[in-house]
């Protein structure tokens, strides 16, 4: 009882560091990286069966060892950190532990100090009292374990402490099962927003479609869960480096563990499948999204920082790998393409101020910015394309509703003109099929594909666009399962669809924009929706005078603003107005900002004038919409579809394509 009740007492505790944490996975004053799971105090763990971290055999990763002696604050300890620390490796079954630089064979790592301030709670954020950390540390650089099985790391400090790290090595997976991996992420889509995107564009009689999904009719269909290492909300870096990684870590981390250093380009890295794939079977790599490519989800393929937002760094690593330690060795993706010109333009927003069009060219890259010279391009270059500032236009304003970019001055050359010759993700994913296959047809290849603004315009509100998007995600799916066949590879290439988290949206039901627009009052408005028997059936599918016609097998909305139109929303939003209705001339901006620098917004007026204002949930320094907890379908067809199905951690989908692929390795050998 008494065990039991000092167990409670330390939850109790853990609870009183939500919101900010002196170091996410590291609750003791001893840190190892990679941590154990079970990053919470270790009296828990008399009822809580500890958590490993998983690694791939012979996948190279960093350890990071601090230790903490906080001068200040609740956990004050005399401020002297303890600089003589040890730190031992155990495989289970051995006789021993080794001291780690014995266990890897390599030279003791030098010693490090620093330190760093953090604010225990929001009151002391207030009142603005940190409370100071120094620190000693040291790390060990790209090391492998390459046995399977269990092992326990150990870090022992101040006489005595210990921080244990239970580590798993998993079953190696030598055999190689498929030669093609294609990977399509639709950044942020859900369960809810594919069913709305079916009701969108897929006609029903007597409560049947007549169509299905590309992604409906794949045979195994799966769940993930998305979760971060050290908060139940995740961002699109930390999902995904899960994914790519298998690795969970904290929010805003591309391919690394958060230490505590003062630099984000020092933190213990994890190697990537990409990196991995390239390593073992020289097979060809592509990138494909439809944000600026410095982005979160394309960069975690490359990138190993624990601030996303070095985006000149970001592109180096597409094209120059690790730099600063030694790691895998990279020579680029055969294809990389998406927007983001700001970070290739010599300037402010390329790495040290370089012209990265102009480095991809000096190593053999042919370098395109519209989708003509893309279709036009040589299968077998290696190839970069930019084909806008920032992100790419969305399908609703590329297709639907072209004049908006007329008003777009984005063009990749930096000279601020429209662009209007903009491929979609369609077009890139097709064309990047063409050179995967032409430059890498023996050896196969591994593709990223992302729908990236399902998530930018779920965050504006913008749900219009956002489903747009994920439609134009499905159509690709299945004009890729059309070229692998009409190639030869589909039966060679597994294929998943899947998301890096989710938002909390859904659809309640039907609004009638015209009562809507006529009424008069926030309260007569709202008698414009309709729920249950009153949602009625889509309106989206009724085709009009100015209705866009589509090849067989092609599905989008024949109106995409009709009478009666979605009721959806998200389930945290600032305030804004809502009038339920495409926003014909652009994207939303649903909040606007009157101080600065911009900490408080608030309704913008203009955003929906005939619509009511909603108010809202999140703290008013937000003007966006945020991810939310929820579990994201994996679809997948292929050789090693049956890995997929069930729930599981999003670690999974890289163990299971790791698996697939053959690239778990019992030494340092290169197969290729």
């Amino acid at each position: 009882m008494v065990a039991i009740s000092l167990a409670l007492v330390a939850l109790i505790g853990l609870s009183s560091a939500q919101t900010y944490q002196r170091l996410g996975a590291c609750p003791k004053l001893g840190c190892v990286f990679p941590p154990d799971l079970s990053v919470f105090h270790h009296l828990i763990r008399i009822f809580i069966k500890p958590r490993r971290t998983d690694f791939l055999a012979g996948q190279y990763f960093d350890i990071r060892l601090e230790v903490h002696a906080p001068v200040n604050g609740s956990e004050a300890n005399g401020g002297i950190p303890d600089p003589n620390f040890r730190f031992t490796i155990q495989k289970k079954g051995a006789t021993a532990a080794q001291n780690a630089s014995q266990y890897f064979r390599v030279s003791e790592p030098a010693l490090e100090r620093w330190n760093f301030t953090w604010f225990e709670d929001l009151f002391a954020k207030d009142a603005f009292k940190p409370s100071l950390v120094q620190v000693t540390a040291k790390a060990y650089r790209r090391i492998a374990l390459y046995e399977p099985g269990e092992y326990t790391a150990t870090l022992t400090y101040y006489n005595g402490s210990t921080t244990v790290a239970n580590w798993l090595v998993r079953d190696l997976a030598t055999v190689r099962k498929t030669k093609n991996v294609l990977l399509f992420i639709g950044d942020g889509m859900t369960t809810a927003m594919i069913s709305a995107a079916r009701h969108l564009a897929h006609k029903s009689t007597n409560g049947r479609f007549h169509s299905k999904m590309a992604m409906d009719q794949f045979p195994v269909l799966g769940h993930s869960m998305t979760h971060s290492i050290d908060s139940f909300i995740t961002d699109s870096a930390n999902s995904a480096m899960a994914l790519y990684t298998g690795h969970k870590s904290t929010v805003n981390c591309l391919g690394v563990y958060a230490d505590s250093s003062r630099t984000p380009f020092d933190d213990p890295k994890v190697e990537s499948i990409a990196e991995i794939f390239r390593r073992v079977w020289s097979g060809g790599i592509g990138i494909v999204s439809t944000a600026f490519l410095a982005d979160a989800t394309p960069a975690a393929l490359t990138a190993h920082t624990r601030d996303r937002g070095q985006y000149g760094a970001v592109i180096d690593s597409f094209l120059n790998g690790i730099t600063n330690y030694t790691w895998t060795n990279w020579t680029g993706p055969d294809v990389l393409l998406g927007g983001g010109a700001e970070n290739f333009l010599p300037g402010s927003g390329s790495y040290q101020g370089k012209d990265y069009y102009a480095a991809f060219a000096s190593k053999g890259y042919a370098v395109v910015q519209n989708n003509t010279a893309l279709q036009a391009l040589s299968n077998t270059s290696k190839t970069l394309g930019v084909f806008s500032v920032s992100n790419m236009a969305k399908i609703v304003d590329r297709v639907f509703y072209p004049e908006n970019l007329k008003n777009i001055t984005l063009s990749p050359d930096g000279k601020r003109n429209p662009t209007l010759d903009q491929p979609g993700l369609k077009e890139m994913t097709l064309k990047a099929l063409d050179i995967l296959n032409a430059r890498s047809k023996q050896k196969g290849w591994l593709m990223m594909s992302e729908a990236a603004s399902i998530d930018k315009q779920m965050h504006l509100l913008d749900y219009d666009r956002a489903l747009g998007e994920l439609l134009e995600l499905d159509e690709t799916v299945r004009a890729s399962i059309e070229k692998l066949r009409q190639l030869g590879e589909l039966n060679n290439t597994l294929i998943i669809v899947t998301a890096d988290h989710g938002h909390g949206f859904d659809v309640m039901g039907s609004t009638d924009t015209k009562y809507l627009n006529e009424a008069q009052g926030a309260r007569k408005k709202r008698n414009a929706i309709g729920t249950y028997q009153n949602s009625g059936l889509s309106q989206y599918v009724i085709p009009s005078n100015s209705s866009l016609k589509f090849s067989e097998g092609t599905h989008y909305p024949a109106n995409w603003s009709p009478r009666y139109t979605f009721f959806s929303g998200l389930g945290a939003n600032p305030d804004h107005r809502e009038d339920y209705q495409i926003r014909r001339t652009g994207p939303r901006l649903p909040a606007i900002n009157f101080t600065s620098p911009a900490t408080d917004f608030y309704v913008n007026y203009v955003d929906a004038p005939t619509g009511f204002v909603v108010n809202g949930t999140l703290p008013v320094i937000d003007d966006q919409g945020v991810h939310s907890l929820q579990d994201v379908p994996v679809f997948t067809r292929g050789p090693c579809q049956e890995l997929f199905s069930g729930v599981y951690n999003n670690i999974e989908i890289f163990f299971n394509i790791a698996n697939c692929l053959g690239v778990g390795r019992p030494n340092n050998a290169t197969l290729a």
